[in-house]
């Protein structure tokens, strides 16, 4: 990665993302969701999903590929069951259009389900959920994405990258937040990862003949990804396309046809959020046993918890400014024309 030379107060980053996606043909509140997404990414250091993104955001738009001035459809359909149709634009909105309903359904029923279709994400997956926890819920959402995954034991690949994220508050302490991809490796690591040309551990990937290689480049010229833990994560992988495109009505990770769109990047899939209130349970007493498990595992040696980088990562960008290098801000100028 390039030098750092800049380094943006938050809220300024934010407004240049949501002017480029704007000028790229969104709505300005598509932009705005779009935006507080990629623009967080980038503060936490999850630079996978941060700036490094907007030029496949703008080439998608582009393309014509996704409307980036859908309105997405809400349906209340049960007690405890929203559905949105995302009109073939992106989750984010479709999330913040039915938030308000998921929220009050979780609260009366004590677990609500939101199903989105016709949707396309392929960003950051933390955020979707972690404001849920900082209100005291818990959150556990899934995403799958386009095919480039190999199933264990098969010999070509059909599953995406298909995260599961999931949050929970923690009494006296950042919420306990992780989002992990059911790959070896996230797919934008990958590419980061060739345009440093750097090597890969082994057993991320495989080449164009199916042959394990730690070479990013051909993972991304015809190869795929391996899932992680072999068996375990293949399940999981599969759980995630049951729940995320076979129950939502969304597209498998190998359903839609994007060769018509030259430029499109953002899979056409689905995504389900889980929602509960642990106050119908155990009243306010969640908290803090989320607290008293974090003790206990720091207590036996655990130096980090999953997702702690990233809040140490914001709270430098809220001392320092949001860390964008010579080659990503000389990017942003060029997209925001």
């Amino acid at each position: 990665m390039s030098a750092p030379v800049h380094h943006l107060p938050f809220a300024d980053l934010e407004v240049l993302l949501q002017q480029i996606f704007e000028r790229h043909g969104t709505s300005a509140e598509v932009a705005r969701s779009l935006a507080y997404n990629c623009a967080s990414a980038q503060r936490d250091g999850a630079h996978s999903h941060g700036v490094f993104r907007m030029p496949a955001y703008v080439s998608t738009l582009n393309s014509g590929w996704v409307d980036g001035k859908a309105q997405p459809q809400v349906e209340d359909v049960a007690s405890g069951y929203v559905r949105v149709d995302a009109q073939g634009g992106f989750a984010q909105p479709a999330l913040a259009a039915a938030r308000e309903l998921l929220v009050s359904k979780a609260r009366s029923a004590g677990i609500a389900v939101l199903a989105i279709h016709n949707s396309h994400h392929f960003a950051a997956l933390w955020p979707d959920v972690e404001p849920f926890a900082e209100e005291g819920l818990v959150a556990l959402s899934v995403v799958n994405s386009m095919t480039c995954v190999v199933p264990h034991g098969a010999q070509q690949p059909l599953f995406g990258t298909n995260p599961i994220a999931f949050a929970a508050p923690c009494a006296g302490n950042d919420p306990i937040v992780f989002d992990m991809a059911t790959s070896a490796i996230a797919h934008g690591d990958v590419q980061i990862a060739a345009r440093k040309g750097e090597l890969l551990p082994e057993g991320m990937g495989v080449d164009s003949a199916g042959e394990p290689t730690c070479d990013p480049k051909a993972i991304l010229a015809g190869g795929a990804l391996l899932p992680f833990g072999g068996h375990k994560g293949s399940a999981l992988s599969m759980m995630v396309e049951l729940l995320a495109a076979a129950l939502t009505g969304g597209n498998f990770s190998f359903e839609f046809d994007w060769s018509q769109h030259p430029g499109a990047k953002t899979p056409w899939t689905g995504q389900l959020i889980i929602v509960i209130d642990p106050a119908k349970s155990v009243g306010n007493r969640f908290a803090e046993r989320s607290r008293e498990l974090v003790r206990q595992m720091q207590a036996v040696g655990l130096q980090r918890m999953p997702g702690e980088r990233r809040f140490r990562e914001r709270e430098l960008s809220a001392r320092e400014g949001v860390m964008v290098t010579a080659e990503e801000w000389a990017g942003l100028q060029a997209l925001a024309g």
